[in-house]
């Protein structure tokens, strides 16, 4: 294959690389850096907005490790995904969750997908657009996924499109997700979270001494039940030191997208993507109180991740049915997401209004909307 073209404007993008043993592929332009770990599950390692030195993407405390230059003491099957999470951005399918038994297979945390390296094609290479498209097919399960990820010249978007495949000639069931984790110094208390709206539910996990949320709990978005009783408003960020856990999901969105904003470094991370395929919003929250393995209350941070289905596609609460998709032989199905950096007012701000399936973010009436980059 020929050298690419080592362009310095407008839009690059190169598969020439590695990072601590494994391929990664670079793709950016005037605003946006984006670095994915094609060996590594085609995770997305750092997403950053230039203009501010910001990456939205949290990174676990050990980052990344190259799995082949180590053997895990054990064979514990969520050690093993831990092990080698660096944090970031993953692509969960046909599984997500904890350790499980698939179609008689067991599972470990998550999907397998994540561990397993991916084939990378460039698509476009152009100072106007670049593009490249991931696949892989998972061996304990029958499913090949696929994702293309594009940048355009001058624009703050990435945008994300996907299929997973059953290529089994029986039906399955599919978890389907994007498990995205956003950390400091791009997340803070200064920071805030807004969605559509929706309901939280807090399923039932044990009571953890660092949860700050009741368990077992259905509420109207923002305000949920802490365990002492007294409201909790999800639209804002704890700091470190209250060493808290927590876990909870959104449903019942009337449109799929969420913003988190930090006016003081006048930047902010919008996701959006088609909410009648993910219409569960895990949200995982992190502030200093991840006690023992892995974390030992080191990290400070929130997954914000687009499902399909809850965990291991368990039912709802008072509910038998399960949550995963029921995929026929051979069916395949598709999302289109999007990824946006905006501008932050330093001050005044009160929060996003909407964000649109075209990557538009919106502030709350009185700051005008915002400008991507």
């Amino acid at each position: 294959m020929h050298y690419q073209e080592e362009r310095t404007h407008g839009c690059r993008i190169s598969d020439a690389w590695t990072f601590r043993g494994l391929k990664v592929v670079i793709i950016e332009n005037e605003l946006l850096r984006v670095t994915v770990l094609a060996d590594k599950g085609a995770d997305i390692y750092e997403l950053v907005h230039k203009p501010t030195d910001t990456d939205f993407m949290w990174r676990t405390p050990w980052g990344v490790r190259d799995p082949r230059r180590f053997l895990p003491t054990s064979g514990w099957p969520e050690g093993i995904w831990h092990d080698v999470y660096e944090g970031g951005w993953q692509t969960l399918a046909p599984t997500g969750g904890q350790p499980m038994t698939y179609a008689g297979a067991e599972i470990g945390q998550h999907s397998e997908a994540t561990t397993m390296p991916w084939d990378v094609q460039i698509l476009e290479d152009s100072p106007e657009r670049v593009a490249a498209r991931f696949w892989v097919r998972t061996y304990r399960t029958p499913f090949r996924i696929e994702k293309t990820l594009s940048l355009e010249k001058g624009s703050a978007i990435l945008t994300i499109a996907e299929q997973v495949t059953n290529e089994a000639e029986e039906e399955t069931d599919c978890v389907w997700g994007q498990h995205i984790a956003l950390g400091a110094p791009f997340l803070g208390p200064e920071s805030r979270l807004d969605i559509s709206g929706g309901d939280v539910i807090v399923p039932g996990e044990g009571e953890r001494p660092t949860r700050r949320l009741k368990t077992d709990q259905r509420t109207r978005w923002p305000l949920a039940l802490g365990r002492d009783g007294e409201k909790v408003d999800l639209q804002t960020f704890p700091p470190k030191s209250a060493r808290v856990q927590d876990y909870a999901v959104i449903l019942d969105m009337p449109e799929g997208w969420y913003a988190v904003s930090n006016p003081a470094r006048g930047v902010g991370f919008a996701f959006v993507y088609p909410v009648e395929t993910f219409r569960y919003l895990w949200y995982w929250q992190v502030f200093g109180g991840g006690s023992g393995y892995p974390w030992y209350r080191r990290t400070y941070n929130v997954g914000l991740e687009p499902f399909s289905s809850l965990a291991n596609g368990r039912p709802l609460p008072a509910s038998r049915k399960s949550t995963a998709i029921r995929m026929k032989a051979g069916e395949s199905r598709s999302a289109r997401m999007r990824a946006i950096a905006y501008e932050v007012p330093k001050s005044g701000f009160r929060g996003v209004a909407r964000v649109t399936l075209g990557g538009k973010v919106t502030f709350v009436r009185g700051q005008g909307s915002g400008r991507r980059g």
